[in-house]
């Protein structure tokens, strides 16, 4: 057991409401903590005691600094540190990556992976997102992308996904082409508008500043000047990759994101993602940054069914 005595003002934070933030580092860590006053225990293995007693250290620290972390921020901090034991409280809030691409809303990596996407975006023309839902491949895009807009580094947005039929002909879905297609392409429009302003993502949609088009609309044309994300890229087939790829023009940045275990492609057709993996990965000026159920940030649940999947499709 360890005993260590903390800041008083900053129990509440550390705790957080009904004492989650702890319960949530103590199923990190397998260890049980509580707290008498200012006085915090600490039962478990040696070495996760040591983990915990430096969390709570710099902890206090931040405090007597004047810092105030948010549950949450504690919450992400904990998981990076479990992940990776050299890493440390402090070095979380000093290096997380933190902008806001357009004065509404404050993005942030919230593991490791994704500072290092947040940072492949920023130094390659080209980069890959690859790895399981929920670990804010698309989200983080998107937001760079708004970044880059509103920083004026490009003048416009495009976002594009291949449009596969999933139990429907699109044919026979109501409405004219932009109805038809538009089901395929909301995950992006969900993006855009959580991020930005309604009014404005809506002008620059007219304006054709932000256009959101299936994959079909690229061809034949040389893309300048733009941030554009394929989204879903495990659907493409290789023709359509190449296709894609070969659109890149001067002065743009472009985000390829996908999830190779999800493939919708029909039987025997080889996805253009996983093909661009083999192909592309020894050309340096290309990241290539791979998620893993570790980095799923959405409800924790989906963390629990991505990992339950993975252990079924090992056992088959």
């Amino acid at each position: 057991m360890k005993k260590l005595t903390l800041p008083d003002e900053g129990l509440e934070v550390l705790f957080g409401p009904y004492d989650e933030n702890i319960r949530y580092l103590e199923s990190l860590l397998n260890v049980r903590i509580g707290a008498r006053g200012s006085e915090v225990t600490i039962e478990g293995e040696v070495s996760d005691i040591a983990v915990v007693e430096s969390i709570l250290t710099d902890f206090a620290e931040l405090v007597i600094e004047g810092a105030a972390p948010s549950s949450q921020e504690l919450r992400q901090a904990f998981k990076q540190i479990a992940d990776d034991r050299t890493s440390s409280l402090k070095s979380f809030f000093s290096k997380t990556y933190r902008f806001n691409p357009t004065g509404r809303k404050m993005v942030s990596a919230r593991t490791p992976t994704q500072r290092r996407y947040l940072e492949a975006l920023q130094a390659h023309e080209l980069v890959f997102g690859i790895g399981p839902a929920g670990t804010g491949k698309t989200f983080l895009a998107v937001a760079m992308g708004l970044h880059y807009l509103w920083q004026k580094k490009v003048s416009r947005i495009i976002l594009t996904r291949p449009a596969v039929e999933a139990g429907e002909k699109l044919g026979f879905l109501p409405g004219d082409l932009q109805d038809k297609v538009d089901p395929y392409l909301r995950p992006l429009y969900d993006a855009l508008f959580d991020l930005a302003d309604a009014d404005k993502v809506t002008r620059m949609l007219e304006k054709r500043i932000i256009e959101v088009a299936p994959l079909a609309f690229m061809r034949g044309r040389t893309l300048s000047e733009a941030f554009i994300i394929l989204d879903e890229a495990q659907n493409t087939t290789s023709e359509q990759m190449k296709m894609f790829l070969t659109r890149i023009g001067f002065g743009s940045r472009v985000v390829v994101t996908g999830d190779a275990t999800q493939i919708d492609l029909p039987p025997g057709k080889l996805s253009g993602l996983v093909e661009a993996m083999t192909v592309l990965r020894d050309i340096r000026e290309i990241a290539i940054v791979e998620f893993t159920n570790r980095d799923v940030v959405r409800h924790r649940l989906v963390q629990l069914i991505v990992q339950a999947y993975d252990r079924a499709r090992q056992s088959a």
